[in-house]
Parts: structure tokens; sequence; C-alpha cells
């Protein structure tokens, strides 16, 4: 929230205590308009991804492209945000996260509205939409990534630090929640509609940072470039043995996910020519439990690095026993089953590792350090979708084997490396 500054000399008690009721009254009031605020940017950036997932398939069909091609789409956006977002980071951190975040919110919208004109006005568009998505990946480098330090900016207490990372972890999930939902109703009158409804969500969050988001003003000039490599290289040196840890364990999750809904959405199209809305239901049914269960992590977690530890190790292996079970039928309800438990896991693991890496870096660095764990959460979100259209295609019989083992070493990972020490918080 933003801190209120404490009015030291008062004339009289009484007017000491009725001053500082006032202000706490208007922080509690100011923070919860900030934190919805806050909220809106993952929610509107998950919203421009996750909700082209149930409208893949249909998106082949109109403009004649292979699986892998149509992956693209997702995979183009996530490769040009996992470049920008250290640039991003860098940035964030010497001239203001605002002054980050607006622009790269009106980015993403030129790039959702170039997208949705070339489908809806060009009969070989499959390029230029790539061109409007990988615009898109330009504003969501400076869109999501810079929420997590905005956040441990704006908060003194740790606790709070998490708790409210766990809020900004359920939009995220939510958002994920909506967007099958929310691409399937919007493609079932206009298969282009979607990419035309990216700047209309980019508008409200703009309106809603600009109204209610507050900062600090403890923004100092940027460091010579060389200057910045050789600092961020030190702060990495420092902690390397659990940064790198929460780095490959958010990447490993983030691609689990992606390669999993490409997964259901592929399925439930082509073998079960389920569509729209109904389709959307479907892929919302795991992904709100992962939702519901992001929320509850984040209220728990508080400050404790040992539980939080301990619950992505959990989490990590909810994810194994879910994605090995997709070996054993096709069954449609079964495999909702299956990713459900997967996206309980996937629900647990994410506030802990957000929580990890902004509590354990200092304020001046936080803005570079999440921004790089933010690029490897894209890698995996990259990576999901064409590797899943790959598996399935040539290894449709081991895809989930190979899945597992990879998520197998993330526990281990996670288990041997993630344990921050005593000294490790803002």
């Amino acid at each position: 929230m933003e801190h209120i500054n404490d009015k030291k000399n008062f004339l009289n008690l009484s007017t000491a205590k009725d001053a500082n009721q006032k202000a706490k009254n208007d922080e509690v009031k100011v923070s919860k308009m900030s934190v919805l605020s806050i909220s809106s940017i993952p929610l509107v950036m998950t919203l421009g991804n996750s909700m082209l997932i149930p409208v893949l398939p249909s998106i082949e069909k109109k403009l004649t492209i292979s699986s892998f091609q149509v992956s693209m789409i997702i995979t183009v956006y996530s490769i040009v945000a996992i470049l920008l977002i250290p640039v991003a980071g860098y940035l964030s951190d010497h001239i203001g996260r605002k002054k980050v975040i607006i622009p790269s919110l009106i980015i993403a919208a030129v790039g959702g509205g170039i997208s949705g004109i070339a489908a809806w006005m060009l009969d070989n568009s499959y390029w230029v939409i790539l061109i409007g998505r990988a615009l898109q990946g330009v504003g969501a480098a400076g869109a999501f990534p810079i929420v997590l330090p905005l956040v441990g900016d704006m908060f003194k207490k740790e606790e709070e630090v998490s708790s409210t990372l766990g809020v900004i972890e359920t939009a995220n999930t939510f958002g994920k929640v909506l967007s099958p939902i929310i691409g399937a109703i919007l493609a079932g009158f206009i298969w282009f509609i979607p990419f035309m409804s990216i700047p209309v969500f980019c508008l409200l969050s703009i309106l809603l940072i600009l109204a209610f988001v507050k900062v600090p003003a403890n923004q100092k000039k940027p460091l010579p470039f060389k200057e910045f490599i050789s600092h961020t290289k030190e702060v990495i040196n420092k902690d390397k043995k659990w940064l790198y840890a929460i780095f490959f364990i958010g990447a490993i999750i983030m691609f689990i996910l992606f390669a999993e809904m490409f997964y259901l959405s592929d399925i439930l199209e082509k073998k079960y020519h389920i569509k729209n809305i109904k389709k959307g239901f479907f892929l919302a049914i795991p992904l709100g439990l992962l939702c519901l269960t992001s929320f509850i992590t984040g209220r728990k977690i508080k400050q404790d690095q040992n539980l939080m530890r301990w619950i992505t190790i959990i989490g990590i292996i909810a994810i194994i026993v879910g994605t090995i079970a997709l070996n054993f039928t096709e069954n449609i309800w079964f495999i909702v089953a299956c990713l459900t438990i997967s996206g309980i896991g996937i629900g647990a693991s994410l506030p802990p590792l957000d929580a990890l890496i902004t509590e354990g870096i200092e304020k001046e660095e936080r803005g570079t350090i999440t921004s790089l764990y933010s690029s490897m959460r894209f890698i995996g979100v990259a990576a999901g979708p064409p590797c899943m259209a790959l598996l399935l295609k040539h290894a449709d019989q081991i895809q989930f084997y190979l899945l597992s083992g990879i998520t197998m070493l993330s526990v281990l990972v996670a288990f041997f490396r993630l344990k921050l020490p005593p000294s490790s918080k803002a």
C-alpha cells in the first residue's frame, strides 16, 4: 500500500489519535483499491494470452495451418516477453514501476488490435497476427513482471507482501479460469473477436492504475548498462543456490500448465467434438481449482519460508500424480480429474515461489531479479504448447511420462536447493 508518513508534531494527544486514526482509515481504503488495480494487470495479461487457447483449433482451421504453427501464436508472445522482461525490470528499478507498466499496457493493446484487424481484413493473415502477438509480448514484458517488485515496494511487512502476492497470483489464475469461457463465448460470435477484446481489457487496467496506484518515490538514476550487468551478476551469484532453484521450478510449472491446457483443448475438440462455451467450461474446471488453491495458499504462507518450501514440494508432487495418471485412459472426465489434481498442485506452488523471491531480495534489486524469474516463467509458457503439439504427433504414448520426469527434477531441486539463508530478507 501507499506508505502514509507519520506526523510526529501534534498539538495534543487527542489530535494525534485523530490524525493517526484518519491516516489508518485512509490507508485501508486506498490499499484495497490499489490491490484491486494492481491485480487487474495479471488478470488482463492472462486473458490476452490464455483466452486464445480454446480458440486455437478454430484458428488452425480458419487459417489452414498446422497444430505447430497455431501453437506459435502463444509462443511468439512469450518469446518476445522473455527477451524484454529483464530490460523492463531494469527500467522499473530506476525510472519507476508505473512509468514502465502504463506504456507496456498501451503497447499490448496496440498488438491485440493489429492481430484482430489482420484476422478480420486480410486473407493471409497468419504472419501479421504473429507480428501483433509479438507486440503484445513487448507489452507483457513490462506489465505483469513488474507487479511483483511493485507489491514489495508498497508494503512494509513481509506478511502483507506474501498475502498480497497470493491475491496477485490468484488474479493471474482467475484470469486463466475466465479465459477459456470468455474466449469461447467471443469466438462463438466471430473467431477473431478475442484478439479485438484485448485493447478493451488493457484500457480498463490502465484507468485503474492511473486512478488508484501510487508508489513510494525512491527511484534512482539508471546505472550505466555495463554496471547494471555487473551488479546483476553479483546479486545472482550471492544467492544463486536458491535463485536458480526458483527460476527452474517456475519455468517447469508454467511449462506443464500450458502443455496440459493445450492437450485438453486439443482433445476436447478433435476427439470429443466439444466446442465453444461448453469447451470453455471444461477448461475452467481444473483452472478454477488452481485459482482457489492459489488464493488459499497466499493467505496461509504468511512469512514462513520453511512452510513455503514444503508447500512448493507437496504442490509439485501433486502435479506429478495428476500428470502420470493421464496415461491410463482418454475418458474425458478422468482427464479433467487428473488435470484438476495437477492444477491444485500448480496453484499451491506458485504463491510460495513469488513470495520467496520477492521477500528474499533487497528492494533496490527486486525489479531486476523478479523480472528474470518472470522470464523463466515465460519460457515455460512459450515451450508448453509447441512441445505438446510435437509430443502428440511423435510420442503419443509416452508424452505424460516425459512431462512427469521433467517435473520430478523440480521436486529434487525444491528439496535440495530451495533454502533461503536467514539473512535473505528484504
